[in-house]
């Protein structure tokens, strides 16, 4: 492994570890003592830790061992041992903290746990995929599913995550209690997205005019960017259709807005969310 391999490496195990920091936190701080269930694994502990006083940690464990012994071809073995550190860590975490240093709630108000814990998992859960690992659980059966019967991996989760909201409401015999995990389970998906991600700043503007590169230069002489020519037909063949493609701040939207409107009132412009950007915001 050359140099440049294992300093990435490397920084997958920091952000595999700290991850799984952050969402030990999340479980033993604010849902496991407020009985919030969560998705995945983790809620499912949540709520076995309640019926058997197993500790969490060894529940993860068990739970995930033999998922990812079965899902080893599926998501092949760097991803696999990634995903047993992952595992393993984010277990020890949850046991020392709860079991050992009996970590306080650091919250008993139910809004509060539920919209923490839920950043916390998020946020836990987001490092560890930029590790290039999983928290194991649901994503595991997903890819399994998804292979053999072509299953959507999204669909699985989801249903996955249902199904243990509803067992914590009859675990915990309170309907409430399920309804907050699922404002959870939102919660972390948002900061999973803000972690995997980023910050959604940019957007992709699509721009049709009668007079493309007038507008084009209009475009990178007021504003200093430029955009790219798509060039197409319309779907009977029997028009040429040109749009100009570009990326940009969303910040400067109105700007092109009232710029495009001003040079030619007719063109059409659609602006679409850029939800992951690589290399230059701008599009030469």
């Amino acid at each position: 492994m050359n140099g440049k391999k294992l300093k990435n490496e490397l920084k997958n195990y920091l952000f595999i570890l700290s991850g799984s920091l952050i969402l030990a936190i999340g479980v033993v701080g604010f849902l496991a003592p407020n009985k919030i269930a969560t998705g995945g694994t983790s809620g499912l502990s949540i709520i076995l830790n309640y019926i058997s006083n197993i500790p969490i940690g060894i529940l993860l464990l068990l739970l995930n061992a033999p998922l990812i012994l079965v899902g080893i071809k599926y998501i092949g073995k760097r991803f696999a041992f990634r995903t047993m550190i992952s595992i393993a860590s984010l277990a020890t975490y949850v046991d020392l903290f709860r079991e050992v240093i009996q970590f306080p709630a650091l919250s008993t108000n139910t809004l509060l746990s539920t919209i923490y814990g839920g950043a916390c998992v998020g946020l836990g859960i987001g490092l560890i995929f930029k590790g290039d690992a999983s928290a194991g659980g649901g994503a595991i059966i997903a890819r399994i599913l998804k292979d053999k019967y072509d299953f959507k991996p999204g669909t699985v989760i989801l249903t996955l995550d249902i199904c243990i909201v509803l067992l914590s409401a009859l675990v915990f015999k309170d309907l409430e209690l399920a309804l907050w995990a699922m404002l959870s389970i939102f919660v972390a998906s948002k900061f999973i997205d803000l972690v995997v991600t980023g910050r959604k700043q940019n957007k992709i503007v699509h721009i049709a005019s009668d007079d493309l590169d007038a507008l084009n230069m209009v475009i990178a002489s007021k504003m200093g960017i430029s955009g790219t020519l798509i060039q197409g037909n319309n779907l009977s063949q029997s028009n040429q259709r040109n749009i100009i493609f570009l990326s940009i701040n969303k910040n400067r939207i109105m700007t092109l807005k009232n710029l495009v409107e001003k040079h030619d009132p007719n063109a059409y412009m659609i602006v679409l969310e850029a939800t992951e950007l690589l290399g230059s915001s701008t599009i030469n």
